[in-house]
């Protein structure tokens, strides 16, 4: 049975995520940030504060020796979404470099052992097309700012993680109505999953470098930098 740790699992994309692979028969690691939070029936709850150091530490040392097929950062924030540069609080935006940016990339370093322990060592990290520069649009200063940061950032872990055999991709879900997407969203999250899922899914230590460093939309297509 193949593992996969999700992040953010018990809303919106990550809670899609987690009840498309319980679905399929996979053993699901269901992050979410407080004691108590519901996940999808099957799934097993851990608690992980994504800007919480010693919180990270505490669960790579609980999931010491599992050995984790994919590990996908999805938690993120919109904190500053339909927001002028003048109304954007500088701790907000702080804040989104903490939970977009900074977090993803620690809870890759401390897994990094368990991913690259399994049979297809993938890392997959939710992102947006609003990180492109080649597609950079008005006003998010935070949320763009903090994708296009993480987008850097997965490369440079790509490049360090590639001698364990570890991909590393990152997926632009869509607009999707989620709580953070809105009600105007231009797809439903099960779009978006079974999409990204035909990406991620396919990816293995004999095709990783087809994929792996690669920034693609949830159509499997790829989005420039």
């Amino acid at each position: 049975m193949p593992t996969i740790l999700i992040t953010g699992a018990n809303r919106g994309i990550g809670l899609a995520l987690t009840k498309s692979y319980l679905k399929d028969g996979w053993r699901v690691l269901a992050t979410t940030r407080s004691p108590g939070t519901t996940v999808a029936k099957g799934a097993e709850p851990l608690i992980l504060d994504v800007t919480d150091p010693d919180s990270i530490a505490a669960l790579k040392a609980q999931l010491c020796g599992i050995p984790i097929d994919v590990l996908w950062n999805n938690a993120g924030v919109y904190l500053d979404k339909n927001k002028p540069l003048g109304e954007i609080d500088d701790e907000d935006w702080v804040r989104t470099f903490e939970i977009n940016t900074i977090s993803p990339i620690r809870i890759a370093e401390a897994l990094a052992e368990n991913v690259a322990a399994s049979d297809q060592k993938v890392m997959a990290f939710t992102t947006s097309k609003m990180g492109s520069l080649t597609h950079n649009g008005m006003g998010a200063y935070a949320y763009r700012s903090s994708k296009a940061a993480l987008n850097m950032a997965v490369r440079c872990v790509e490049k360090d993680f590639s001698i364990r055999g570890i991909s590393c991709l990152l997926l632009h879900p869509g607009h999707v109505r989620t709580d953070l997407g809105g009600s105007e969203g231009a797809i439903d999250v099960d779009t978006s999953v079974k999409g990204m899922r035909r990406v991620v899914d396919h990816v293995n230590t004999s095709n990783r470098e087809d994929f792996s460093g690669g920034f693609f939309d949830y159509d499997g297509s790829t989005i420039p930098w």
